[in-house]
């Protein structure tokens, strides 16, 4: 096993560089930022570098984990902004037949007219973040394959548990660059979290997918929370006799609007990007994987939309997954085309192949293992996708795994337990169960399940699991028959008929009778075998990718290039300008936008619908304090050119003094791929204005008692 050099060491490769890198290239830990003072002070950052170091101080310890998203905290008594699509999931979870939510929005008339969250909502505020590399790493010397999977997760484990042992914390480990370090983080969990403020659909998903990732965009993707905790100031589950959080910082609001040039900066939690993986990841992707879930997701999106086209109750209750699917879709289509543009496949190929010809020797014998084992894994990538969607894209199917798994997993001692189904998270399990029935229609899960077990009906004998056959048949007609009795037979779409079966599951107990339940048990029989498999292909690379990752340290200080982790849900700062696009010949994009194109792209019908309060307002051009100077109208939306990739939804925007500027909500079609490839000719970031929320709330749809509590003016 190769040695490894400490973290601080791998970063100084780069770091001593990087004034020579693109200044908005790198998705940067905060600890990193001292040591980028220089280009940050030349970027135009007004501020000091050392502050943006500490998670658990201002600002950055405002900026949180909300949803699949990132918010930030606005005032003092636990209001959060996000985005409306982050938020989705709670504006859907409380609209009714008599009350729609989604399309007409929602205003609070008062705390105690503030909606709770879906069960399984969370917000998490990090308190801690601290290296654990030796610790993780003790038991994992000489080890191979799944052993050495079992050791960093048996480490992890008791990482977490004596970090949760007083009960005040939730705790993670996060990997770092791939095996070479790793992290312990500790958030507060914050499960009573409540409905404030949100746009009409209209406003808030404004183009909806024609416009998604798409520049010019004229959409008010934001919605407001407030995040609740018990009397005595800790997380809680909700009760009327809660009170607001009191969260260590909240951001201030500029009233000063963005220009082009200015200094942008921002905070989130981006989700995955791939950035340092090897050549043949890369072909994989293209060639591979993208066009496979390109066409899965549009099956998926047309099975919904057919099965809920006459039924509203039924359309309603799928709409926050089908706009999931939908994004997710568009994404790897944009991804694709990106990747395919900016020839990623062979700049990558020539880049390794140039890392592997300068590359210590030492490293070499575990590069080229490391290339085997990936060859693993992409040989049943097609299974993997559809067994996940499966789980992943149905309500009834999902608890019924979900609990035979739990049941599985309790009769074990707790620090064995398969993370995600220990003693800690049996909470937030109760809470996915809880909110089934309002997320679920039999005929469109039945439509589904059709759709994706049919595609899997037709892959070759090597990647078919004989547990999925026995129990779906290899047939149409055979799984048709097989879901008509199942669903006609189950009662797990009553809530009370889920929950008796999870108090029996926490305690390892057997389950009451259920068709759902008795298939469960081989499907999750068959489940933990390819887990296995999939465990100890994971543990080789764990044990093989620093080897990978410290050869690149090396060839990127040779070419001047810093160093930073590819993103993994953990608090990360990018900074940069507003700066314009210019993504094909004779194509000039301004960088903002203003309530003109609200107008003109206006069609009275979906999804181009602009609200009559919202035309009249533009109409009447009051637009007050909140208007342009330089442009004397209301401006919507802005690009920056921000390092961002998805779980950065709802990252605030900070100017140069790190005051809120903006709401970040979507790239540019170009860019789409900068989860893989940054290509800086294409990479924009788009952001709500917050001086168009401010005119929201001053003039279209008013909520003058908001804008106080966040201390800008309501003219």
């Amino acid at each position: 096993m190769p040695v490894r050099k400490s973290l601080p060491t791998a970063l100084a490769l780069g770091l001593t560089l990087a004034a020579g890198a693109h200044a908005d290239e790198g998705m940067w830990m905060p600890t990193q930022l001292p040591e980028l003072a220089k280009p940050l002070k030349a970027a135009g950052f007004k501020g000091d570098p050392t502050d943006l170091a500490n998670v658990t101080a201002p600002p950055l310890s405002a900026v949180v984990r909300a949803g699949g998203g990132t918010a930030s905290f606005v005032s003092g008594d636990g209001l959060l902004l996000t985005n409306h699509h982050v938020a989705m999931g709670v504006i859907q979870y409380n609209t009714t037949a008599e009350h729609n939510l989604i399309n007409e929005g929602f205003i609070a008339n008062g705390r105690t007219d503030e909606r709770p969250s879906n069960p399984d909502f969370r917000v998490l505020v990090t308190v801690g973040f601290d290296k654990v590399t030796d610790q993780v790493l003790a038991q994992a010397k000489g080890k191979t394959g799944r052993a050495y999977f079992d050791a960093v997760d048996a480490a992890s484990k008791q990482i977490v548990a004596d970090c949760e042992r007083d009960g005040s914390v939730r705790c993670s480990v996060a990997d770092m660059y791939y095996g070479t370090d790793f992290y312990r983080i500790s958030q507060l969990e914050l499960s009573d979290v409540r409905l404030v403020y949100a746009p009409p659909r209209a406003i808030g998903n404004y183009g909806d997918e024609i416009d998604n990732f798409m520049w010019p965009r004229h959409t008010g993707d934001f919605t407001l929370l407030r995040a609740y905790v018990g009397k005595d100031g800790k997380p809680a589950p909700y009760s009327t006799d809660n009170v607001p959080y009191q969260p260590p910082a909240h951001l201030n609001m500029s009233i000063d609007g963005p220009k082009a040039g200015d200094y942008a900066m921002l905070a989130g939690y981006p989700g995955i990007t791939y950035r340092h993986r090897t050549a043949a990841e890369f072909a994989s992707q293209i060639d591979s994987v993208l066009p496979r879930r390109v066409e899965l997701f549009q099956q998926m999106i047309d099975t919904i939309e057919a099965a809920t086209a006459n039924d509203a109750q039924a359309h309603t209750r799928y709409a926050s997954q089908l706009q999931s699917l939908k994004n997710n879709r568009k994404r790897a289509a944009g991804e694709l085309e990106g990747l395919l543009r900016s020839d990623a496949k062979v700049q990558r190929a020539a880049d390794e192949q140039a890392m592997l010809a300068q590359a210590d020797a030492k490293y070499q014998a575990d590069i080229e293992a490391l290339l085997g084992n990936l060859s693993q894994g992409a040989a049943v990538g097609e299974r993997t996708l559809l067994l996940d969607q499966l789980a992943g894209q149905s309500q009834l199917l999902r608890s019924a795994l979900l609990l035979e798994r739990l049941r599985i997993e309790s009769a074990k001692p707790d620090a064995q337990r398969e993370t995600g189904y220990q003693q800690r998270d049996q909470q937030l399990i109760e809470g996915v169960l809880k909110q089934v029935q309002r997320r679920y229609a039999p005929q469109v899960e039945k439509a589904l399940l059709t759709r994706l077990l049919t595609r899997y009906q037709q892959l070759p004998d090597a990647q078919r699991v004989p547990e999925f056959d026995a129990a779906f048949g290899r047939t149409g007609q055979a799984l048709a028959n097989a879901l008509d009795t199942l669903y006609a037979g189950t009662r797990l779409g009553d809530e009370s008929e889920r929950l008796s079966r999870f108090n029996a599951a926490r305690t390892g107990k057997a389950l009451a009778a259920d068709p759902l339940i008795a298939l469960a048990g081989p499907l999750v029989a068959a489940q933990l075998r390819m887990e296995g498999e999939s465990k100890a292909r994971e543990g080789e690379q764990l044990r093989l990718r620093p080897a990978y990752m410290q050869a690149l340290f090396a060839w990127r200080a040779k070419q001047g290039r810093a160093v930073y982790p590819d993103a993994n849900r953990t608090l990360r700062i990018s900074y940069g300008k507003v700066e314009a696009l210019h993504p094909r010949d004779a194509v000039n994009f301004d960088p903002v936008t203003t309530v003109a194109g609200i107008v003109e792209k206006n069609t009275n019908a979906y999804p181009f619908d602009a609200p009559k309060p919202l035309l009249e307002a533009i109409a009447k051009g009051d637009f007050g304090t909140t208007a342009d100077p330089v442009l004397k109208t209301q401006t919507v939306n802005f690009l920056t050119n921000l390092d961002t990739t998805g779980g950065n939804s709802g990252s605030p925007v900070l100017n140069a003094k790190g005051e809120l500027i903006g709401l970040n909500f979507d790239s540019n079609w170009e860019s789409v791929s900068a989860s893989w490839w940054f290509d800086p000719r294409y990479k924009r970031a788009v952001h709500v204005d917050m001086r168009y929320l401010r005119w929201l709330l001053a003039k279209v749809y008013p909520a003058p008692a908001l804008l106080e509590e966040m201390g800008v003016p309501a003219e």
